[in-house]
């Protein structure tokens, strides 16, 4: 009798490891309820600082930066042995690893998932080992402002919590599309913490919308050809599999992110979009770091969506803390690669700036539900509704992301000392650049651009040259690439590329690029027609120089490369 005793109370003390030898509740507010609810700002920081308390020697609770609003960004860094020092992490091959929650404050499965971890990796210390090596950092909530902005109705087909927060921010900006223009108070303390970090992987949780399907994990890794080759190697052959294995092994069903080319039929197949860098997840490829992108769906009850990002956050520490040593020397690898690429001008190097997916399929078995395509009364168009009934199919998938737009980036770039917000974008990126002490007068490769069409409405805060309905798509326009004698102030801010973030330099300064300083309309005023008497660069119809974004090299010398022309 003593020994079923005994068994049972083994049995109770794994059933509830929320319960610890001193008897303290330490279920999360989520767990409390049910997962009815979720906290708010101020409950979950006290959650937190309760784990730090507890763990002093193992925890750091950081503020580094403040909302639009004034609230505290916290950042919560758990080491098993009491070591912060990035520099201190990255010397002894521990990798750091940075999870961010709640971006789109609708969507906070993340963080109640993060709670729970930090409890069971610090207080209960059934997920001790996720900390053999690596060194975790947790920002709860990311979108702190967008929290508060608490109600029932902010994703009203949300199978739960009772009340969440809202998509954007204070300034009405969604954090997701700002990660290179940088306009949020909230991005810009986000990037000093990344320099600060130099994190080795990235994690952006979140909550999809769309069709209902087996699965309640997917997730993305950044592995498309923009990314380098090694590390998105890794990660399909190792971390892809792995946490699907584990998930699932776990009572979830995990897969691959899901957009459905049409949301009525699926047997059409599933779209593959490039995550281009204004999102979290592409931004991390252009530092040359993987990371993961966690879709939770929204149609599934809320105790199932936390326990699922909680396990798949689980799969991805345990293969991270398992191949430490490869992760981390395959970051180094990257960083190499890109500073050696930046100490010379190749003409025949193709850095990708934008991909598409293939017109070739691939099959995927997708693990759906039956449904049925009916008329809707309302609006007389076809719509889907779902049953419960599991089914699984064959369907469509492009094979993969191929290359669409390349460039051959330049030595270096010169920015006109003028032009003072381009400049700050790239100095709030981390971006290492100096400025001339004097003028200075070379011939460089600018660009000419003509036919450029704007978006009618604004996007962003932007006068955008791209549609935001086709995000990845390109902008309407033609830049040609021409050489031109040029002058240059004092104070011109020069960019040289033998550094480890060259590839967000090229990002911002390659009119191309998705995301670069022309299509979010920081040049805008180069197009304008100003009064006759203003001599105005322009070489025929609606073609002009933009500002400069010259190539120079040691000693003064022009280098073949590039510059968005001059006004």
């Amino acid at each position: 009798m003593k020994t079923f005793r005994w068994l049972l109370l083994m049995a109770l003390s794994v059933a509830a490891p929320a319960q610890t030898s001193t008897s303290q509740d330490w279920r999360t507010p989520a767990e409390k309820t049910d997962y009815r609810t979720t906290p708010r700002y101020d409950e979950t920081m006290a959650y937190v600082r309760r784990i730090a308390a507890a763990a002093p020697r193992q925890v750091r609770v950081d503020t580094f930066g403040k909302t639009g609003e004034g609230r505290d960004l916290i950042a919560v860094t758990v080491s098993r042995d009491g070591v912060f020092d990035p520099q201190a992490l990255h010397r002894a091959n521990r990798p750091i690893v940075l999870i961010q929650n709640a971006i789109h404050a609708g969507e906070m499965d993340g963080k109640d998932s993060c709670l729970a971890l930090l409890r069971d990796m610090l207080v209960t210390k059934t997920q001790a080992k996720l900390l053999d090596r690596a060194v975790v950092v947790i920002i709860p909530i990311y979108n702190a402002d967008g929290h508060e902005r608490f109600g029932p109705y902010n994703r009203i087909n949300q199978n739960g919590p009772e009340q969440s927060g809202w998509r954007v921010n204070a300034q009405n900006l969604n954090l997701n599309r700002d990660y290179v223009k940088a306009d949020a108070p909230e991005t810009r303390a986000w990037l000093k913490l990344w320099n600060t970090l130099l994190p080795d992987f990235f994690v952006d949780d979140h909550v999809t919308d769309g069709a209902d399907y087996q699965y309640d994990v997917t997730f993305g890794l950044s592995s498309g050809p923009e990314a380098n080759v090694d590390l998105g190697k890794w990660q399909k052959e190792t971390v892809r599999p792995y946490i699907e294995q584990a998930v699932n092994a776990a009572g979830h069903v995990a897969g691959p992110l899901i957009f459905l080319k049409d949301d009525t039929d699926p047997t059409k197949g599933v779209e593959r979009f490039p995550s281009i860098p204004r999102f979290a997840d592409g931004y991390v490829v252009l530092q040359n770091r993987p990371g993961m992108l966690v879709e939770m769906h929204m149609l599934k009850d809320y105790k199932t969506r936390v326990t699922g990002n909680y396990e798949a956050l689980r799969a991805l520490l345990e293969v991270i803390n398992r191949d430490a040593d490869k992760l981390v020397q395959l970051n180094r690898n990257a960083d190499a690669q890109i500073i050696e690429a930046g100490k010379s001008y190749d003409p025949a190097a193709k850095f990708v700036l934008r991909t598409m997916p293939t017109k070739e399929t691939v099959p995927l078995e997708f693990k759906g539900f039956k449904y049925q395509r009916t008329l809707s009364a309302v609006s007389g168009a076809i719509r889907i509704e779902y049953t419960h009934e599991p089914m699984q199919i064959t369907i469509p998938r492009p094979a993969r992301l191929e290359p669409s737009i390349t460039v051959a980036p330049p030595r270096a770039y010169i920015i006109p000392a003028q032009w003072t917000r381009v400049i700050d974008v790239l100095e709030s990126q981390g971006v290492k650049m100096r400025r001339t002490a004097q003028a200075w007068s070379g011939e460089v490769e600018t660009y000419r651009c003509h036919d450029m069409k704007w978006n009618p409405k604004s996007f962003e805060g932007h006068h955008v040259m791209f549609s935001p309905q086709f995000e990845a798509q390109g902008f309407s326009g033609t830049c040609d690439a021409v050489r031109e004698r040029l002058w240059f102030p004092p104070g011109s801010a020069v960019v040289p590329l033998d550094q480890r973030s060259a590839r967000v330099a090229i990002e911002w300064l390659e009119p191309e690029a998705p995301d670069s300083a022309l299509v979010w309309g920081y040049f805008d005023s180069i197009f304008e027609q100003k009064r006759q008497g203003v001599r105005l660069r322009r070489l025929g119809p609606a073609e002009f120089f933009l500002p400069a974004l010259a190539v120079v090299g040691p000693a003064d010398r022009p280098l073949s490369g590039r510059t968005i022309g001059h006004s």
